[in-house]
């Protein structure tokens, strides 16, 4: 168990912090210039996930689970600060106290995220290592939500005379809408017994979809890279949806692996 558990965290605490230090760049570029206060705090919080990441590479599989235990909790702080950052940004942009670059729906997801960043270092520090049939449905609907929400970016910030690259985006969008629904509907049923044999099948669809848009997205950031396509998207913030999607395929592989072995 104590083997699991600083496996488990260490691989949560460097995957997400890196995540959370890119959400910070993302939307220290989508400001205005008069907006350096904001800018100031995204700029810290990359500061602060670049003291994490340091830390966490004088950890190792061997660490002692109870430095590990308090490194979830000081992680954990972390992540909570810069969820309420996050809210803080969306509320202002909501209430058209600042005009910004940051689409609301961007700022609502990556502050998504964080909380689930968060939730899952609790998690961890109270013991649960492997998922349960209710936790799987509930990580499916947070990443089906999640990838959806990725279509929905790529199709905005593409140039619109990128017209097919353009159409793939939103035809993803309405896929993974559609999963989500379905999770969700899966989720009101959790209660039956019956529903349990349906999570493989659930699983291996998504799974299907997801390697689908991780391969489009893989294309995307390459051309990208390239310069052989017309956007406002960041390369950098084309690799990091792409490695989203990664872990999401990492994720099916760990609740298939639990539900052969239960």
């Amino acid at each position: 168990m104590n083997h699991s558990f600083v496996a488990r965290s260490l691989d949560e605490i460097q995957f997400w912090s890196r995540i959370m230090k890119e959400h910070s760049l993302f939307l220290s570029l989508g400001f205005t210039y008069e907006q350096q206060q904001l800018i100031n705090e995204a700029r810290q919080f990359i500061a602060i996930f670049e003291r994490i990441e340091e830390k966490l590479s004088r950890f190792s599989l061997n660490s002692d689970p109870q430095q590990v235990k308090a490194f979830n909790i000081e992680v954990y702080q972390a992540a909570a600060s810069i969820w309420a950052y996050k809210r803080k940004v969306l509320g202002l942009i909501l209430s058209c106290k600042i005009l910004t670059n940051n689409m609301p729906l961007l700022v609502d997801h990556i502050s998504r995220e964080a909380a689930y960043f968060a939730n899952r270092l609790k998690e961890l520090n109270e013991g649960k290592i492997t998922p349960l049939p209710d936790a799987i449905v509930e990580e499916n609907v947070f990443f089906l939500r999640i990838m959806a929400d990725h279509a929905k970016f790529i199709g905005h910030l593409l140039d619109p005379s990128e017209r097919k690259l353009v159409d793939q985006a939103r035809e993803f969008s309405h896929d993974f809408d559609q999963l989500l629904f379905q999770a969700i509907d899966l989720d009101s049923m959790r209660p039956q017994s019956e529903t349990e044999p349906l999570l493989d099948q659930f699983l291996d669809q998504n799974r299907v979809s997801v390697v689908s848009l991780r391969d489009f997205k893989k294309t995307a950031r390459d051309l990208i890279e390239a310069c052989r396509i017309k956007s406002n998207i960041h390369p950098l913030l084309a690799d990091h949806t792409f490695r989203e999607a990664e872990r999401f395929i990492e994720i099916i592989d760990l609740f298939e692996a639990s539900l052969t072995k239960s």
